[in-house]
């Protein structure tokens, strides 16, 4: 649908302020005109229900309200001009009264649609024969939509963040509130026109595939998302999972897995030296090899800038039982940690490859995290966080100071933070130092170690913390 032009009142006729008005009363009394005074069941030529059951109601699409309601607010802004117009003028006065009737008529036509705007029957699914406006908006389109409140078109997003009133009207749930209030993003406000396509959609059908695009705008801060009234696309081919004791190191079955939107269409692609350019991720290379030795170091190496898995535990023997490893990772870590009966969450996007789906198909729990979001564990419930090959000299300090202090109001007292290999610029790691040490941990383990894989002009920091008791 093309986006409908906004000429300027200016534009319209010469001679200042009352013809401007005349041009304005004109556009907008037409629709109303028609709309009021056709016998042409026109609301159902614009939306319909797929079942064509003529006994069901008429679901309008929501982007019709907004332009009532738009209408609505452009209306009482002129009305107001008025009144600082010269009131003794009688063309003013005479404009003003046919104005406040069309007004009038406008909110007859919204009370009267209200009833309209609702849910479809479960089991029915909508299809729209007039497409919203997802043309992307220009800046100042987005600017004059901010001002109005109404940032989004999509009527289902407005569908979804509206309230949700109990059916015992007036009485608390066992929430403690009277009305569920679904919540959305707040940088979702500058992602307009993409959260606009991403929830278009027919309802009860299958979804887009899409979950690429969603991913750019958690990992853009439209986090969270909305939640979505259709299913998940799944594997055509998928096959039963593997034992426990059996997955945790082997490779997960191609059919498994949608590939489609992924560089590598098979397992193989991931872990490949012909393919290591071409895999659509740089982060860890050998990530998608299932492998023990890098947590395994042997006892005779010099010190290196890695700690054992038997070293950290040892440090807190029997203590350590649930933890999240905030890390690009397939699962290794937590399979390792499984092995010797401590449970971890595996925090992580699908950094251009199937991370989330491997580490499910290798009976661990996938956590679709991104940096931005506020961790969803309570205070002081976790005994271990640990994060490697994800902190590094990309991260400002504000934002490490947030994510810290999160981490940190997780981690139960006495528990642990494992920092695995952070590595920034030498001239820089003094002041990620003092970040860290701001936390006011115990250090049981620390160690800062030439990075040797470059130009040598970097440094590897890894230490694990004790959280204090505080009161």
């Amino acid at each position: 649908m093309q986006k409908q032009s906004t000429s300027k009142p200016s534009k319209c006729l010469p001679g200042g302020f009352l013809p401007i008005m005349l041009c304005l009363l004109l556009f907008v009394s037409l629709p109303i005109f028609i709309i009021s005074t056709s016998n042409t069941p026109y609301l159902q030529f614009m939306y319909r229900t797929a079942a064509g059951n003529t006994n069901d109601h008429v679901v309008l699409p929501y982007f019709l309200h907004n332009q009532i309601s738009h209408l609505q607010t452009r209306l009482g802004v002129l009305l107001q001009q008025l009144h600082t117009e010269n009131s003794e003028s009688k063309a003013v006065a005479k404009f003003s009264d046919q104005l406040l009737g069309i007004a009038m008529s406008l909110d007859k036509l919204a009370n009267s649609l209200s009833g309209q705007y609702r849910d479809p029957p479960t089991g029915k699914t909508e299809t729209s024969n007039v497409e919203e406006d997802l043309s992307e908006p220009e800046e100042d389109e987005f600017e004059e939509r901010s001002k109005g409140g109404k940032l989004f078109n999509s009527g289902e997003l407005h569908n979804y963040t509206s309230t949700k009133p109990h059916r015992l009207d007036g009485k608390k749930n066992f929430l403690g509130v009277e009305a569920i209030n679904p919540s959305i993003g707040s940088a979702c406000a500058q992602m307009a026109w993409n959260i606009d396509q991403f929830m278009t959609y027919k309802i009860f059908a299958t979804c887009p595939d899409d979950w690429d695009m969603a991913q750019k705008l958690l990992a853009s801060g439209c986090d969270p998302l909305p939640r979505r009234r259709c299913f998940a696309r799944s594997p055509p081919h998928y096959s039963k999972p593997l034992p426990i004791n059996f997955s945790l190191w082997t490779q997960p079955s191609d059919v498994n897995i949608l590939w489609n939107k992924y560089k590598c269409k098979g397992y193989s692609c991931l872990v490949s030296n012909e393919t290591l350019n071409k895999r659509g991720f740089f982060k860890c290379s050998d990530c998608f090899v299932f492998s023990k030795q890098r947590w395994e170091t042997p006892k005779n190496e010099p010190v290196t800038a890695e700690f054992t898995i038997d070293e950290v535990l040892s440090l807190k023997p029997g203590e350590i039982r649930i933890g999240l490893d905030f890390s690009p990772t397939t699962g290794t870590f937590a399979a390792m940690m499984r092995e010797k009966n401590v449970t971890i969450a595996s925090a992580t996007l699908n950094l251009g490859a199937p991370f989330n789906e491997v580490i499910a198909l290798r009976g661990l729990l996938p956590l679709y995290l991104s940096i931005g979001s506020r961790l969803p564990f309570f205070d002081n419930t976790l005994d271990i966080i640990h994060s490697t090959l994800f902190l590094d000299g990309w991260i400002g300090v504000e934002l490490l100071q947030f994510l810290l202090f999160d981490w940190d109001r997780v981690i139960r007292p006495k528990g642990i933070l494992w920092v695995d290999r952070f590595f920034c610029k030498k001239e820089e790691m003094k002041m990620y130092l003092e970040e860290f040490s701001k936390l006011g941990y115990r250090k049981l383990m620390w160690r800062v170690l030439p990075k040797t894989d470059k130009l040598g002009d970097e440094l590897f920091f890894s230490a694990v913390l004790e959280k204090p008791l505080r009161g």
